[in-house]
């Protein structure tokens, strides 16, 4: 059993999923939104998580899973180390794209080396940013964030982060949700409602591939030019974004409410 804090949790899935015995929850990470960045940019579950396995899906199992009382602790456990992950997955732009295998298979240039322009989302914008503003070290860094969500720049913009509603490509309707009603619904007894917030979450990301990811140059080094200067706030808010939605998405469901607002 594990016995830390849910921060040293979060790289968890990545370790395990490379190791035969969770081999099959690596598809769990993503959803390969099949659209065309930088021109046009979309989810749609039906579209894209067809086969029931992708980061939507993970999140909604593993919200049913984690309050469960008929599995032992070490299932629920499990569960709750899967959604401390795969919260922040879906707030990375590459992780909610399915064109070059999110970006596995474009190669760029970052500090004169050369690698792919998804691991340069997943790792070395950020490392880069820790080392040039936070001292090298990630508890500054996430210090920072919390200060800015708390009392600084990113206070006025969580009450939206609450919502589930997407202004620009609503799930169902016009309709509002919070996430205590999402929630609700998809754990309800009889007649389960789909989970709206991840699906926005998703399409949150995944606009980004179309108005920044994707535009770049060839031969630009993405970690030393403007492309770096802008992808840093993109970076931040999604990070103090999921970060933020993880801790009332939890909220939720232990305590009954997001205590957050």
């Amino acid at each position: 059993m594990y016995n830390e804090s849910l921060g040293p949790a979060a790289t968890w899935a990545d370790e395990v999923r490379s190791t035969p015995a969770f081999a099959w929850s690596a598809p769990l990470h993503f959803v390969d939104a099949e659209d065309d960045p930088p021109t046009s940019c979309s989810v749609f579950e039906n579209r894209d998580c067809g086969n029931g396995q992708c980061v939507l899906t993970a999140i909604a199992n593993y919200t049913t899973r984690v309050v469960d009382r008929r599995l032992d602790h070490e299932q629920r456990q499990e569960a709750l180390k899967f959604l401390d992950h795969f919260i922040g997955d879906i707030g990375q732009p590459l992780h909610a794209e399915a064109l070059a295998l999110g970006g596995n298979e474009i190669s760029v240039t970052c500090n004169n080396s050369v690698t792919n322009l998804h691991s340069v989302w997943d790792s070395a914008l950020i490392n880069k940013l820790i080392a040039e503003k936070f001292k090298n070290s990630v508890d500054v860094w996430v210090s920072s964030l919390v200060f800015r969500i708390k009392a600084g720049s990113f206070k006025h913009l969580t009450r939206s982060w609450l919502s589930c509603t997407s202004t620009t490509k609503p799930v169902i309707g016009n309709l509002k949700r919070s996430i205590e009603d999402d929630i609700a619904g998809h754990l309800q007894p009889h007649g389960v409602i789909p989970l709206q917030c991840p699906l926005v979450w998703a399409r949150e990301s995944n606009g980004f591939d179309c108005s920044f990811v994707f535009n770049f140059k060839n031969g630009t080094d993405l970690c030393n030019s403007n492309y770096f200067d802008h992808a840093v706030p993109i970076i931040e808010n999604q990070i103090a974004k999921q970060a933020f939605r993880l801790a009332a998405w939890l909220n939720v469901l232990f305590d009954g409410s997001t205590k957050l607002s």
